[in-house]
């Protein structure tokens, strides 16, 4: 499993977005990344998530950084999501898998003594060149969106 870490290159990502967009790393050179990883659309953790990065949203967009909430769910969920919450927030759709494997979120976890795969709740901050510059692992969502702005404006 890829364990991405502070200082290293941060590897590259293409992913459908809501409302039928695409994001890539690529297409985000120069400007600061905010990639997050949540488990599952509308469910309260991820809900709370959400709202807090889009109601820092502008002081995001002023520090240049781009935000991007990443689950495995499909884009028509993405899209009712955030038209439900009026997020805003990009939300990316890794129904493949492919990018929260290479980024060594998609983990073994365990609820009520079961065991199954799913997506550990991890936020990456990726400078204009493309280096991880703060790595946020097994995160709790109070608080998080504030720290993660407070480290882009920081850059």
């Amino acid at each position: 499993m890829t364990h991405i870490t502070d200082n290293t290159p941060a590897p590259a990502f293409e992913l459908a977005t809501d409302n039928g967009g695409r994001v890539s790393l690529d297409g985000l050179k120069g400007k600061t990344v905010v990639l997050y990883f949540y488990p599952k659309a509308d469910t309260p953790g991820c809900t709370t998530e959400g709202l807090d990065f889009s109601a820092l949203a502008d002081r995001f967009a002023a520090a240049n950084a781009v935000v991007i909430g990443v689950s495995r769910d499909a884009v028509k969920k993405l899209d009712r999501f955030k038209a439900k919450h009026d997020l805003k927030v990009v939300l990316g759709s890794d129904e493949d898998g492919v990018v929260t494997e290479a980024w060594g979120v998609w983990v073994p976890k365990k609820l009520y003594g079961r065991e199954y795969m799913g997506i550990e709740r991890a936020t990456f901050l990726i400078d204009g060149q493309g280096v991880v510059r703060h790595a946020w692992r097994n995160v709790k969502v109070k608080g998080h969106a504030e720290e993660v702005l407070a480290a882009a404006e920081a850059l």
